[in-house]
This record gives structure tokens, sequence and C-alpha cells, in this order.
């Protein structure tokens, strides 16, 4: 999904594509951070 912002930015030199790839980025992040908080396995465990 990065590659359209990035392409329009990299052709245009258009901030706004670039900070809508930033976004996107930031979005996934956040999306990965939240599915390992989230992953049973990593659970506290001790008793």
């Amino acid at each position: 999904m990065i590659d359209v912002p990035w392409k329009i930015f990299s052709q245009t030199g258009n901030i706004e594509a670039y900070l809508w790839m930033k976004q996107i980025e930031l979005e996934e992040t956040s999306e990965v951070e939240q599915q390992s908080i989230d992953d049973p396995l990593l659970e506290d465990t001790h008793f």
C-alpha cells in the first residue's frame, strides 16, 4: 500500500503524498504492535 503514495511523492515531490505514506506506515506499525499485545502466547503465565 505504501507504493502508491511513494510513487506519487517521488515523481511529483508532493508533500501531501509523503505525509500520506508516513500515516500509512504509522497505522501499520500500531496494528502490528496491537497484534503482538493481544497474542495469547505472550501472556504472563507466572503464578
